[in-house]
């Protein structure tokens, strides 16, 4: 596709002055169509937005459409590897590396008609900031302060040399909004937003559905093309799949792997499974006995036939992960040795635990997704063959997610998806206590690997960091701190006539390039 504005930046080890233009684009599709103008697209997904506060939820579903709403100054490549200019037309840096002066395109409104200016910019960066406790604010911890140049220059200066810094401005909890919320309370706005991107909200029903209309201000002339975009919440997965073979939705978000491919064969059907970085993962509550224990963690590690999940649960679709950062992410080693299949070493781990006899858990899961229930019930099979009793215990999705926000869980089955170009941003948040989720929700905390992310943070040399990143995966991997399950892509399943729909690999998409055809 070459849709997005701009060039692309190398998304890592930038080091040299740099100003780059801005641009056009055209959608594509999967053929030479010329893109229509109109028309209502309606996804069916199993959960809906929570919060449209993207400096604080977690929650991929809110996440994603919220950036249909707001956007940023930076985006990322559509095969996720680069950063590309977007509300910013480039940006220039200091000899030392300490200071990035960022250029903003200067015909860009929000959707109520007031331009954005390096006052809205500087706002916006500093209220994310201010959620480093809470929420996203982490990601800027290298910021030292944003200061406004003119109307259309913003100027950040750094505490350190920070290798990330560009991709941090491409997260999403960077997002540009209005100066003081166009005058309202930080809640009063989240309930509907305004902001820079190509839709704007029309209707919020939560838990039913969640609809979009055409952004009339948007920055890029005759975009987006779609009249409006609604996102159905539609929990029952053959209820989907019949909505879409019925024609009452145009995208089905997640099909079931077990229909993925057969549902290919109905006429006016595709089905697409878009590369990912998605890591599926049991996280262990260190905090809690007996996963304080690293043999215990590393027994159930080694329990688990990963091979086998892949088959049984995504019917072939996905590859065992071996590292918790996943392919796809800048400096994934594929030759890190996390624990695989033995169930003599798991036996001989468990042995050297405090239990050696085995004991009784719990593993905590959403309710109402086919593919966790699935996961679930042949990890408590495998367990089960060395002395590990798991009791399987489901719970709405929110539900589920405030247990493991608030430590209350013995065993869960997680995940993760990146969210920059850049593998910081999940490093930190899984391995460093203070990196905003006490290391992912699960207390882990070794000194040698924090040290080893902090240096690689700031490592500009992209060899050397190679080298950090593949230490840090070797040595999680030994502690086991979460078991790594596969890597899946981002399975989808729409009509033909959904045209221009990329998925990146960060799970993201930009539906102003979307049309529907004739």
């Amino acid at each position: 596709m070459t849709r997005r504005p701009g060039a692309a930046i190398a998304a890592l080890g930038v080091a040299a002055a740099l100003l780059l233009g801005g641009c056009t684009a055209t959608a594509s599709g999967s053929t030479n169509d010329k893109p229509v103008r109109g028309g209502d697209l309606v996804f069916a997904r199993a959960t809906g937005v929570t919060s449209l506060d993207t400096t604080t939820v977690h929650n991929n579903v809110s996440i994603f459409t919220a950036e249909q709403l707001m956007e940023t100054l930076f985006t990322v490549s559509d095969d996720g590897k680069d950063i590309e200019p977007w509300l910013a037309t480039g940006y220039e840096i200091s000899d030392d590396e300490l200071t990035y002066s960022v250029t903003l395109r200067d015909d860009v409104e929000f959707s109520n008609g007031q331009k954005m200016t390096a006052e809205d910019v500087k706002f916006s960066i500093d209220q994310d900031t201010k959620t480093a406790d809470t929420g996203w604010g982490y990601i800027n911890e290298a910021i030292k302060e944003v200061s406004v140049v003119d109307d259309l220059t913003v100027e950040f200066e750094l505490k350190y040399v920070s290798t990330p810094f560009l991709a941090v401005l491409t997260m999403f909890s960077n997002q540009i909004v209005p100066k003081d919320y166009a005058g309202k309370s930080a809640d009063e706005f989240y309930e509907n937003p305004i902001g820079t991107g190509p839709f704007v909200l029309d209707e919020w029903k939560k838990g039913q559905y969640f609809k979009v209309v055409r952004n009339e201000n948007y920055w890029q002339t005759d975009k987006p093309y779609l009249d409006s975009v609604q996102w159905n919440v539609v929990a029952d997965v053959n209820t989907r799949k019949l909505q879409l073979q019925g024609g009452q939705v145009q995208i089905d978000v997640q099909p079931d792997w077990s229909s993925f491919d057969s549902l290919s064969e109905t006429p006016g059907i595709v089905t697409k499974a878009f590369e990912s970085t998605l890591l599926s993962d049991i996280a262990f509550n260190q905090e809690r006995e007996p996963f304080n224990d690293v043999h215990v963690r590393r027994a159930i590690a080694y329990a688990i036939d990963r091979e086998a999940l892949v088959d049984a649960v995504l019917f072939g679709h996905g590859t065992p992960a071996n590292s918790l950062i996943a392919p796809g992410t800048p400096y994934y080693d594929k030759n890190v040795e996390g624990p695989s299949f033995d169930l003599e070493k798991a036996k001989k781990e468990l042995a050297k635990s405090e239990y050696p006899d085995g004991f009784s858990t719990t593993l905590l899961i959403s309710s109402g997704n086919t593919e966790k229930s699935s996961t679930a019930q042949i990890i408590q099979a495998a367990l089960k063959k060395v002395g590990i009793d798991v009791e399987i215990t489901p719970l709405g999705p929110t539900a589920a997610h405030q247990a493991m926000l608030s430590m209350d869980y013995d065993m869960t089955l997680s995940g993760w998806t990146m969210d920059i170009p850049d593998p910081d941003q999940w490093t930190t948040f899984a391995v460093d206590p203070a990196g905003g989720s006490n290391s992912d929700n699960t207390g882990y905390n070794n000194p040698e690997v924090i040290a080893i992310n902090d240096k690689a943070k700031q490592e500009s040399d992209p060899k050397k960091r190679a080298e950090l990143y593949s230490e840090l995966q070797q040595i999680t991997g030994d502690d086991a701190f979460l078991a790594y399950l596969y890597y899946s892509p981002y399975g989808f399943a729409l009509s033909e006539k959904v045209k221009g729909f990329h998925v990146t690999p960060l799970g993201n998409y930009h539906l102003e390039d979307v049309y529907l055809s004739e």
